[in-house]
C-alpha cells in the first residue's frame, strides 16, 4: 500500500509530505518555502530569500484613491492550525487577522490561506478565503494571486498552450549588462543573452497573457531529470472579468502565476472597491499545483499532454468534495441552470437562429456587460452547443442576472430578471414577458431547467 500523507512539524516550518513530494512551508507564515520531486531538493529557487519562494500576494489601496496601484503586500499568516490530518488528506490552515492597530498600513480583511495534499497524488492544493466585515474600513484591491519562483538552472521550456510553448531565455538575460530597458518595464530589448539564439528578442511578461476562458494550465519542464511544474484551474467561477479577462501565466523568471483579480488590461474598472458598511467575503480557488516526471528515454514534451490530460481529470472533479471549509460548497449544495439560446436578426433569417457556441452565464446582477467589469462575487458560464442549448452547472447559491454574448454578434445579452439559486428551491417565476433583445439580435430561451441537489423544478416562459 502506497504511504500516507504525513505532517512534519518542524521549529519555524510544516513539511506535507505523501511519499510522492514533500512540500514545506513557513509557521506560521504559510509561505512555500521548498518543494522535493523527483530527485530534486527543491523545485523552488532556494538562491532566493524564503518569503519570495511560493507566496499568496495582494496589492491594496485606501478607499477613495484612485488608479490601479497600491501597496504590495506578502500575506504572511499570523497563526497555523491543522484542519484535516489523516493517511487519505493533509489540509493546514495559515490565517491572518485583521489588526486594527494596523490600519492604513495592513488590508482590512481577515485573510485564510489553506493548502492540502491528498494520498497518491502527485502535487498540491491551495485556496485562501478572504473575509471583510461591515464595520472594518473599507479599501480597493486592485490585485491578488499566487507566484511561484522556480530554479532558473532547471527549468528553461514553458508552455501556456498547444501553440504557446518555447524554450525562454534567462532572468539574467534581462539584466543591464545583457538587455535594454525598452518604454515599459516589463520590456526588455535581449542584446547579449547568455544563449545568443535569443539575441535580438523583445521579452515581456505580457506577451504570454490568456484569456480566462482558455487558461486552464501552464507552466515549465525540466530535461534533467524531466520533470514538469504546472498549475491548473479547474474552474473560472472565483476570476474577475468573466471569461474574456486577459490574465498573466507563466513567464521569464521562471515565475509561475494564478491570477485571481488584476486590473491588467482593463484598468480602474477591474479594481475592488468595497464602500464603507459593505461586508464581503470571497473564496479564491482551489488551484492545483501538479508535477510530472517522465523517464529520460521520452521526449519532455510529453509531460505537457500529460498536464493537459490531468487538467482535464480536474475539470471533471470540479466542484471538488474535499476541502473542509464550510465556505466552499460541495457539488450537492450548487445548482445547474440549462436552456437554449436563440438569434434574432432579420438580415440572415426570418427565423429565429440558433445561438450555436455561444457563452451563456449567470453573474452578480447589474447592466448589460456588466460581468466584464465584475470583481466581487462569482461568474458560471457554459458554451452552448451547435443547437444554442447550453447546461450551467455547479452555481453556488445566490442571486445573479443571465448573460449571453455569441462571437462575431456586436453586443451582448442579459435577461432582465433575478435568478436566484437557493437551497430547497421550490419555484421561481420569470414573469409574462418574453424579451427579445433587438439592439444584440439574441433572444433567450423559452424554457430554464433549475436544479439543486435533488430539488429542482421545471420553469416554463410565456410563449409570447
Amino acid at each position: 500500500m502506497s504511504q500516507g500523507v504525513l505532517l512534519h512539524i518542524e521549529d519555524s516550518h510544516v513539511v506535507m509530505d505523501n511519499g510522492i513530494l514533500q512540500v514545506k512551508l513557513s509557521n506560521p507564515d504559510g509561505i512555500v518555502t521548498e518543494i522535493k520531486y523527483n530527485g530534486i531538493d527543491n523545485l523552488l529557487d532556494g538562491l532566493d530569500e524564503e518569503v519570495n519562494r511560493g507566496y499568496w500576494d495582494l496589492v491594496w489601496s485606501e478607499a477613495g484613491s484612485t488608479g490601479t496601484t497600491g501597496t504590495f503586500d506578502v500575506i504572511k499568516g499570523t497563526s497555523f492550525r491543522v484542519i484535516v490530518e489523516s493517511e487519505e488528506q493533509l489540509e493546514i490552515s495559515f490565517t491572518r487577522l485583521w489588526d486594527p492597530s494596523l490600519q492604513g498600513k495592513q488590508v482590512s480583511l481577515n485573510i485564510d490561506k489553506r493548502f492540502i495534499m491528498l494520498r497518491n497524488s502527485s502535487g498540491f492544493y491551495t485556496y485562501a478565503i478572504y473575509e471583510h466585515l461591515k464595520e472594518w474600513p473599507p479599501f480597493n484591491l486592485p490585485q491578488t494571486r499566487i507566484v511561484f519562483k522556480l530554479r532558473k538552472d532547471k527549468f528553461h521550456y514553458m508552455a501556456v498552450a498547444d501553440n504557446r510553448q518555447r524554450y525562454m531565455p534567462l532572468p539574467d538575460d534581462r539584466l543591464p549588462e545583457r538587455g535594454e530597458p525598452l518604454a515599459t518595464p516589463e520590456a526588455v530589448l535581449l542584446v547579449n543573452p547568455v544563449e545568443t539564439e535569443f539575441k535580438g528578442e523583445v521579452d515581456d511578461k505580457y506577451q504570454y497573457s490568456c484569456e480566462n476562458k482558455d487558461l486552464r494550465v501552464h507552466g515549465w519542464i525540466c530535461k534533467d531529470p524531466t520533470v514538469g511544474f504546472w498549475q491548473i484551474t479547474p474552474s473560472n467561477e472565483f476570476r474577475s472579468g468573466g471569461l474574456s479577462k486577459q490574465n498573466l501565466t507563466s513567464h521569464v523568471g521562471p515565475y509561475n502565476l494564478a491570477m485571481f483579480l488584476s486590473a491588467h488590461y482593463a484598468g480602474e474598472d477591474l479594481v475592488l472597491k468595497l464602500k464603507p458598511n459593505e461586508p464581503w467575503k470571497k473564496v479564491f480557488g482551489p488551484v492545483f499545483m501538479y508535477l510530472n516526471s517522465v523517464s529520460d528515454e521520452n521526449d519532455p514534451l510529453h509531460l505537457w499532454e500529460d498536464a493537459k490530460n490531468q487538467m482535464m481529470t480536474e475539470v471533471e472533479s470540479w466542484p471538488y468534495n474535499f476541502p473542509a471549509s464550510e465556505d466552499f460548497p460541495h457539488a450537492d449544495q450548487r445548482g445547474r441552470v440549462t436552456g437554449r439560446l436563440q438569434i434574432k436578426d432579420r438580415y440572415l433569417s426570418d427565423q429565429y437562429i440558433s445561438a450555436s457556441y455561444a457563452y451563456v452565464g449567470l453573474a452578480p446582477p447589474g447592466d448589460v456587460g456588466s460581468w466584464q467589469r465584475e470583481c466581487k462575487g462569482y461568474q458560471f458560464w457554459a458554451t452552448a452547443d451547435a443547437d444554442g442549448y447550453f447546461s450551467i452547472d455547479n452555481i453556488r447559491c445566490g442571486s445573479y442576472n443571465l448573460y449571453a454574448w455569441v462571437p462575431g454578434v456586436i453586443g451582448d445579452y442579459q435577461k432582465d430578471v433575478f435568478i436566484t439559486i437557493t437551497a430547497g428551491l421550490g419555484s421561481m417565476d420569470f414573469g409574462k414577458d418574453m424579451q427579445i433583445y433587438i439592439l444584440t439580435r439574441i433572444w433567450f430561451t423559452q424554457w430554464v431547467l433549475v436544479t439543486i441537489g435533488k430539488i429542482g423544478s421545471l420553469l416554463r416562459l410565456p410563449e409570447n
